[in-house]
């Protein structure tokens, strides 16, 4: 993946998943990091991401219910849709 200058905000909502997931390499994570800085919308969905992550990762152990499963997957679809249309 390259980065220039001519990307939107729009071109860094799959990095931030990439940065999450430790899937950059050195360069992209520094310029993903920079933009982050730069753009509080960007930061404040990362942090959205990060804490996601978190919960997901210590939850991973328990077992939701399948109604609850399904309400979950619902609206994670929605605001991956919000996202993107941004």
């Amino acid at each position: 993946m390259t980065l220039d200058n001519h990307e939107s905000c729009a071109d860094f909502l799959d990095r931030i998943v990439y940065l999450l997931d430790n899937e950059l390499d050195a360069a992209e994570v520094a310029v993903v990091k920079v933009h982050l800085d730069e753009c509080a919308p960007c930061f404040e969905r990362y942090d959205v991401q990060r804490t996601i992550k978190t919960i997901v990762a210590r939850s991973c152990s328990e077992t939701a219910p399948d109604a609850l499963r399904d309400r979950v997957r619902v609206r994670l679809q929605e605001i991956s849709i919000q996202m993107h249309e941004g």
